[in-house]
């Protein structure tokens, strides 16, 4: 796992290439603190900041075939990088370290761009072929690793985080109101949107090309729900979700360090600790995150599965005043407006994690979009059915939706008879499942003055893929889900940012290619989609607690605005000051300081949903414009952090 950066066809002096590239892997050392390394031209620069994790003493970057043709900056884990490597061999491939880093170069240089979708892993990798003047950048199919480009004068850039282009010369972020816009309405960004002018980031399941004719991009992965060949019974699908997630934990238990669990207190991550025991041979070391307030935590379920796997547990627990105090920090490593606090928590606890020693940790992230585990896919199948069923069979169906709520009675399900009668059939071309939700996001898109139509970008992406047509109005639902809230928030800023800003690689055994098909094929085959993730469960029914079995889904929340409200941060500033808000000129000030007045000053509960949303959105975006655009208050530890050693220097300007 590592941060990779890079400079090509640039206008800085030859002189100055290694320098700045040094500048830029500073900035995102934190993902690779175990050392730095670069490989430099006469116009172009690449580098890497490694963390250590598959063949610690050989597997040094940047990575260069025998010839200096080729040379590979790589961030990630190739799981199946074993049985990769045996192929290559079996093709001629002599290998010089055990590495997964030279199996992705290996293949690169055997297969060409076919190599892609033989990886099973999660990367982004760069490779530059000195012959043909040709820089290639790749991302793994379902986004976890991330990748960003910039042009810059005739310089192309690129960067495992935005932050690193912060260290080039003349180089000015600027938010961009049209995108920002489009992440509020629909929570996240989309695949290729940043929330910056000149900013991109490469689309999942994406390669690029960058030369002397231009930029080219490629799609090698496109996500599909295949209709194969459904399990001949309940008894069957439940022996091959054992069987796909055993080997799926399995592949991602490969690494030279200790491999720890994060344990939400829910089923997903209670079976990866489960698989983690029974095939690593031992409990393993695990961590979870608590709260306070009753309605948030589930330290409760944690410790029951802690003590029934006799893990070495460590349980972190976070108030109002750590989050408000981790904030900005949180919010510089993230670089894109979030919607919830949430991912501070999570920042929190990497931190925690990487003091006890670990590097790598799975989780149970990607379960819910694969069985359908999400609320959202329950309400879909119900607007769906509405019109073809009776009033009876409707409010027994609204009452099965939200087993996890308490306080959900009649009065709700009164309530929702007449808003899923009005969103019962499509408005939005492409985006049934999501229009309920989009309201909230509509909310917070005033924000943005003379914003348009916020949801034209998600729109134009539907559209212009028409294989969405041939699926059920549940699997564009879970389309949807793959192309924006998972990897624009979950994978991103709750995962893959909180967790390298202290050096922690975090692992998805859910988000297994076979795994996610497996469930194309089981989902709704066996019941009729309102139990979320039955046959998950009741695959694994005799090996855990009947108390995390039968757990309904419980959404992983932190205190939001309350938490803010309550210890009243000084940086709060930004958004109740005048003449901050006059620094960001797409902002609506008025509607902005009617919300935070209304946040910061009446009790929690008279605060709705979408203005915490919005109200998270607002301070993000403020946190942002000030590290990013006025570059004024970055995150502090950053800047005091020693950079890792200089491991690797490999000067081929002049070398033809």
């Amino acid at each position: 796992m590592c941060g990779i950066a890079g400079l090509i066809d640039t206008t800085l002096p030859s002189q100055a290439l290694p320098d700045t590239l040094l500048d830029m892997l500073g900035t995102i050392a934190h993902r690779g603190p175990d050392g730095l390394g670069y490989v430099v031209g006469d116009d172009w620069a690449m580098g890497a900041a490694r963390l250590a994790v598959i063949d610690i003493e050989s597997g040094t970057q940047p990575l260069g075939d025998p010839s200096g043709r080729f040379w590979l900056c790589y961030n990630g884990e190739i799981y199946n990088y074993r049985e990769l490597r045996a192929d290559l061999e079996a093709q001629g491939v002599v290998f010089r370290t055990h590495c997964d880093t030279e199996v992705v170069l290996a293949a690169w240089m055997t297969w060409g761009e076919e190599c892609l979708p033989r990886f099973n892993g999660g990367f982004a990798f760069a490779l530059l072929d000195r012959r043909e003047r040709r820089l290639v950048l790749a991302r793994d199919r379902f986004g976890k690793r991330p990748l960003f480009y910039a042009r810059h004068g005739s310089a192309f850039m690129f960067a495992s985080e935005m932050k690193a282009f912060l260290a080039v010369p003349g180089f000015a972020f600027e938010q961009d109101p049209a995108q920002l816009a489009s992440i509020l309405g629909q929570w996240t960004p989309l695949p290729d949107q940043t929330g910056f002018r000149a900013i991109q980031a490469l689309p999942m399941g994406e390669w690029l090309s960058f030369d002397k004719g231009g930029l080219e991009r490629h799609t090698y992965a496109r996500l599909a729900f295949p209709d194969g060949p459904a399990p001949a019974s309940e008894d069957e699908a439940k022996e091959l979700i054992r069987q796909h997630l055993e080997a799926s934990v399995a592949l991602r238990l490969r690494s030279d360090v200790e491999v720890g669990v994060y344990l939400s207190g829910g089923i997903d991550s209670a079976i990866v600790a489960l698989l983690t025991r029974d095939i690593s041979g031992r409990p393993p070391a695990t961590f979870s995150v608590a709260f306070d307030d009753a309605a948030l935590d589930e330290s409760a379920e944690q410790q029951v599965m802690a003590a029934h796997l006799g893990t070495r547990h460590d349980t972190l627990r976070v108030s109002h005043e750590d989050i408000a105090a981790a904030c900005p920090d949180a919010i510089y490593h993230a670089e894109v407006p979030a919607f919830r606090s949430a991912f501070i928590p999570m920042f929190l606890l990497s931190r925690r994690t990487q003091e006890c020693g670990i590097k790598v940790i799975l989780s149970g992230e990607g379960a819910d979009e694969a069985f359908l585990g999400y609320d959202l896919f329950k309400e879909t199948l119900l607007r769906c059915q509405w019109n073809d069923i009776d009033d009876d069979t409707r409010r027994r169906r609204l009452a099965r939706l939200y087993p996890h709520l308490d306080h959900y009675g009649p009065q709700d399900i009164a309530a929702l008879t007449g808003l899923y009668q009005q969103f019962s059939r499509e408005q939005m071309p492409g985006l049934f499942s999501h229009e309920l939700k989009f309201q909230n996001g509509r909310f917070s898109a005033r924000l943005i003055k003379d914003a348009g139509d916020p949801f034209a970008a998600i729109s134009a992406l539907v559209a212009e893929h028409g294989e969405m047509a041939a699926m059920s109005a549940v699997q564009r639902a879970q389309w949807l889900e793959y192309k924006t809230l998972l990897p624009g928030y979950l994978l991103s800023t709750q995962g893959d940012r909180a967790a390298l800003s202290h050096g922690i690689e975090n692992r998805c055994p859910f988000l297994d290619q076979a795994v996610v098909d497996l469930a194309s094929t089981i989902n709704l085959r066996f019941d009729d989609g309102f139990e979320e993730k039955r046959l998950l469960r009741q695959a694994f029914a005799g090996r855990l607690p009947e108390s995390i079995v039968n757990k309904r889904k419980f959404p992983y929340r932190a205190p939001d605005a309350a938490a803010f409200a309550e210890t009243r941060p000084v940086y709060l500033e930004l958004v109740q000051s005048e003449s901050e808000l006059a620094k960001l000129p797409f902002l609506d000030v008025n509607f902005a300081r009617r919300l935070t007045a209304k946040v910061l000053t009446r009790p929690a509960a008279e605060i709705s949903t979408k203005e915490n949303q919005t109200f998270l959105f607002l301070l993000s975006i403020a946190l942002l414009h000030r590290q990013f655009v006025s570059r004024d208050g970055v995150a502090g530890h950053e800047t005091q952090r020693a950079l890792p050693p200089l491991v690797r220097a490999v000067d081929l300007r002049g070398v033809v």
